[in-house]
């Protein structure tokens, strides 16, 4: 079929338009699951808060039911409701009071049924949302702000500004509210602060992928750094599980949460013989004393959180897959005595085994993006 100019004009057109609805949608979609997200646990907050002051007479009422109310969530939900995040919740509710919810509000469309929003079981949580223009991350580093004028002072500042969780942190990190206050020119450091920001707007994918939504939505986090990573530690579970029947698959992008912050475990494995678990940190780069730092951390969590009785203190291996050189080592430092050290360094494969799998595996993917254009 022919195509004129003017057709092939009038196309376009049709194409961009039709793909920024779409692209306006999904962003739309994406501010909406925030925003849902962001009322429901302040509505959890709520009623744990009421729950708690229903029993005032009994010593550790409070713990005790944040205590069962984890365990039965997470048995009927999945992840998302570890007595942690309802206490964040709890704690969400207490930094952001009724009064307050209602008085922002008040500057909305809403007038007549406010009173009735907060009330009983039947909370309007699509209605309550319009209170709170920021992502459930946001919320939870600005839980952090002690000082309620910084909190609130930041909470207008990043809507405003439009800061990204990120730059919300870096921020408060750098006491951006007190240097605002000592300033004699605060409209000067507004603006300053408004244009080395990066405005543009929140993807579907890059909503999806906060770990929160996740938790929310009860997905599975499958994400990856890069095409790179992923095919590597693809490969290193498919090793691992060759290696014989002493090696477990348990997981692998494991997650586990800090105070604020997420971090991801790229494998995780049981190794029956050793009867610990083996976690497995990939660095695409260059091996440095933050990966081993970092790893310590994961290992502390893993025998905190991760370990049953009758386990032994888990192992961490930490691949760094660096251009030219591949390194392998392993984190046995902390252990409960040497023994148990030198059994671990006796039933792991060496160190040199994994180097020279990474080695070969990142050859051979270098290979196979090359075939294409050697066929040309």
């Amino acid at each position: 079929m022919n195509k004129s100019p003017e057709s092939d004009q009038g196309y376009q057109q049709i194409h961009e338009s039709i793909a920024g609805v779409v692209e306006a949608a999904r962003s739309a979609a994406a501010r909406s699951v925030n925003r849902l997200m962001t009322a429901t646990y302040w509505e959890i907050g709520r009623r744990i808060v009421l729950t708690e002051q229903g029993g005032h007479d009994r010593a550790g009422y409070g713990e005790s039911l944040v205590e069962r109310l984890a365990a039965d969530l997470t048995e009927r939900f999945g992840r998302g409701f570890s007595r942690q995040n309802l206490w964040q919740m709890r704690a969400f509710h207490l930094g952001w009071p009724e009064e307050r919810i209602l008085q922002t509000l008040s500057g909305e469309s809403v007038q007549a049924d406010q009173p009735q929003m907060l009330t009983g079981d039947s909370t309007d949580l699509t209605l309550l949302s319009q209170a709170f223009p920021l992502p459930w991350s946001a919320y939870v580093r600005l839980l952090g702000v002690k000082n309620e004028r910084a909190r609130a002072f930041y909470e207008a500042e990043a809507f405003r500004a439009g800061w990204s969780v990120r730059q919300l942190n870096r921020q408060v990190n750098s006491q951006f509210y007190e240097r605002a206050a000592l300033s004699r020119d605060k409209a000067a450091m507004l603006r300053h602060a408004e244009t080395n920001t990066d405005k543009q707007p929140l993807t579907a994918a890059e909503a999806i992928k906060d770990p929160f939504v996740l938790e929310f939505l009860n997905l599975k986090d499958q994400y990856s750094e890069s095409d790179l990573e992923e095919s590597l530690i693809q490969h290193l579970t498919d090793f691992l599980l060759e290696l014989g029947d002493d090696f477990a698959f348990v997981g692998r992008q494991r997650r586990l949460r800090l105070d604020d912050r997420w971090f991801r475990v790229d494998l995780l494995f049981f190794h029956r013989r050793l009867r610990c678990l083996l976690i497995i940190d990939l660095k695409v780069g260059r091996f440095s004393h933050a990966d081993a730092g970092q790893m310590h951390m994961y290992l502390n969590y893993a025998r905190e959180h991760w370990t049953l009785p009758g386990e032994n203190p888990p192992v961490g291996l930490i691949l760094a897959a660096s251009k030219g050189e591949a390194e392998a080592h392993y984190a046995l430092e902390g252990l409960s005595n040497q023994v148990l050290a030198a059994e671990y360094q006796t039933a792991l494969p060496s160190e040199s085994v994994f180097a020279e799998e990474l080695t070969r595996t990142q050859a051979a993917l270098a290979a196979h993006r090359r075939q294409p254009d050697d066929t040309v």
